[in-house]
C-alpha cells in the first residue's frame, strides 16, 4: 500500500514540474523551430507512458496486495493482451519517429540560395572559413595543415586563394540568410553544436559534414562541443555574432584570405 501511495505522488511530482520547471529550452534564434515541436511530440508520447505504467503498477499494488488465502493465478499467455500492447506500442514509435524523419529530411537539403562557410575542429578550438569573391571554397585535407596553414587548405588549388580565413576569432554571419555550415576535424571526433540555433552535427575525421539553418535573431551565440574529445574539451568553445549586412560587411573587409594570410607570413618570415 505504501508503495503505491509513493508511486503515485511521484507521478503527480513528475507531471506538475514538468509545467512549473525553470529548465526549458534556451530561446529559438533560428528556424528550426520543427525540431522543438518533434522533441516535445516524444516528450508528450514518453510522459504519457510514464504516466500510465506507473499507475498501472500502483493499481496492480493495491489491487491485488497480499491477503491471506488470496491465491495468484498463473497466466501464461494473452493473446488479446500482446495484440493491444504490440499495436499500441506500433503506433506510439511511429509517432515519435515520423517527425524526427520529416525534419532531418529537411535539414540534410539546404536551399540553393544558403551561403556556405566551414567549421573546423581542432583540440580544442573552433576556426572558420569563408569561400571568397569566387564563391567556392577550395579544397583541404589533414596532410597540408602546419604552422603556416592552420586550416589544411591545398596551396595548389586557385579556388582556396581568396578564401577568408578567421583563426582563433568569432565567426559573423548575416541575419536571416540561410547558411550552410560544412564540418571538418583535424584530429579526433567532435560535435558542433549552438543551442538556439537547434542545430548540431558531429565532425568526423576524414569526412566533411553539413547542416543548415537560417538564423532569425541578432546577437552572439555560444558553440559547443557536444562530443566527447578530450581533456580540454569543456573548454572548446566559440561564438556566432547574427548581425545585420552593414556591421557584417564591415568585419569581412577585415578578414584576411588564404593569400594573404601565406603573404604575410612569407614576409614575416623574410624580415
Amino acid at each position: 500500500m505504501v508503495l503505491a501511495i509513493i508511486l503515485v505522488v511521484l507521478v503527480i511530482i513528475t507531471v506538475v514540474f514538468t509545467f512549473v520547471s525553470p529548465w526549458w529550452f534556451t530561446p529559438l534564434a533560428s528556424n528550426w523551430g520543427t525540431i522543438d515541436d518533434a522533441l516535445i511530440i516524444t516528450f508528450v508520447i514518453t510522459g504519457i507512458v510514464f504516466v500510465a505504467v506507473t499507475l498501472f503498477m500502483a493499481l496492480a499494488i493495491f489491487k491485488f496486495h497480499h491477503k491471506p488465502g488470496r491465491r495468484a493465478t498463473f497466466e501464461p499467455e494473452n493473446k488479446k493482451l500482446e495484440w493491444w500492447l504490440t499495436g499500441l506500442t506500433t503506433v506510439g514509435i511511429i509517432a515519435m519517429l515520423a517527425p524526427g524523419l520529416v525534419v532531418w529530411a529537411q535539414y540534410i537539403n539546404p536551399p540553393a540560395e544558403a551561403r556556405a562557410f566551414e567549421a573546423v575542429g581542432q583540440q580544442w578550438s573552433w576556426n572558420f572559413r569563408l569561400p571568397g569573391q569566387d564563391g567556392e571554397l577550395g579544397q583541404a585535407a589533414t596532410r597540408f595543415v602546419s604552422g603556416d596553414n592552420p586550416l589544411g587548405l591545398d596551396p595548389q588549388d586557385p579556388l582556396g586563394r581568396d578564401d577568408i580565413i578567421i583563426e582563433g576569432d568569432d565567426m559573423h554571419i548575416l541575419l536571416d540568410q540561410p547558411v550552410i555550415v560544412y564540418l571538418r576535424s583535424l584530429d579526433v571526433l567532435h560535435d558542433f553544436y549552438v543551442p538556439q540555433f537547434r542545430a548540431k552535427m558531429d565532425l568526423v575525421p576524414g569526412m566533411v559534414t553539413y547542416f543548415w539553418f537560417t538564423p532569425i535573431r541578432t546577437g552572439e551565440f555560444e558553440i559547443l562541443c557536444a562530443e566527447l574529445c578530450g581533456v580540454g574539451h569543456s573548454q572548446m568553445r566559440g561564438i556566432v555574432i547574427v548581425e545585420e549586412a552593414a556591421a557584417y560587411q564591415l568585419w569581412l573587409a577585415d578578414q584576411l584570405t588564404f593569400a594573404e594570410m601565406m603573404a604575410e607570413q612569407e614576409g614575416d618570415k623574410n624580415d
